[in-house]
């Protein structure tokens, strides 16, 4: 079935498209990531959410040609890229918390050169002094944004070095680990 003039996708077809997990496309509907309408038991996408979430229009089904060509008689298919990860900061206390998560999130919402959104989320955890940062977005932007939590937690800025005097605990040094992950589609 052809794509053009197609308005309505399955969970699973959306997955397929962005190359993630059938779980990880219904937690972005559940989340409110991804608008889509209950029909019976299954959601749908439209083409205007589906566009909206990737910043790109929904593809057709013609595939390239070999060589990755465009196909006859219409554009090359745009690549999307996203990289997830996630920063966990042990030994921060809850204020420093506080202000790193204002800093990435105004880092996040702030104007820049490329189109790509990125979206961030921070949870801090009081009874283990630990903070994680989940970021989604392109490559450079998220480099940029992991750069700069790096750059703030290093030594002789006063975030990283110590737990704030709230918590009870002594003068740590505050350590922060990173994973990701990065989705072709």
């Amino acid at each position: 079935m052809s794509d053009e003039g197609r308005e309505l996708y399955s969970v699973g077809e959306v997955a397929e498209l962005l190359g993630l997990h059938v779980r990880t496309v219904r937690n972005y509907v559940r989340d409110g990531r991804l608008k889509a309408v209950r029909i019976g038991k299954q959601y749908r996408i439209s083409r205007a959410d589906f566009e909206a979430l990737t910043s790109l229009p929904a593809p057709a089904d013609e595939e390239a040609p070999a060589g990755g060509e465009a196909p006859a008689g219409g554009e090359a298919p745009r690549r999307h890229l996203e990289v997830s990860s996630i920063v966990q900061i042990d030994a921060i206390g809850p204020d420093a918390a506080n202000r790193l998560a204002n800093l990435v999130t105004a880092s996040a919402q702030s104007p820049r050169d490329t189109p790509a959104t990125l979206r961030v989320q921070t949870v801090y955890d009081k009874e283990r002094a630990r903070m994680k940062i989940v970021i989604l977005g392109d490559a450079a932007t998220t480099a940029d944004l992991l750069h700069l939590v790096d750059g703030v937690l290093g030594p002789g800025n006063g975030m990283g070095n110590a737990l704030d005097h709230d918590t009870g605990h002594g003068h740590d040094t505050g350590t922060a680990t990173a994973t990701g992950a990065a989705h072709r589609g």
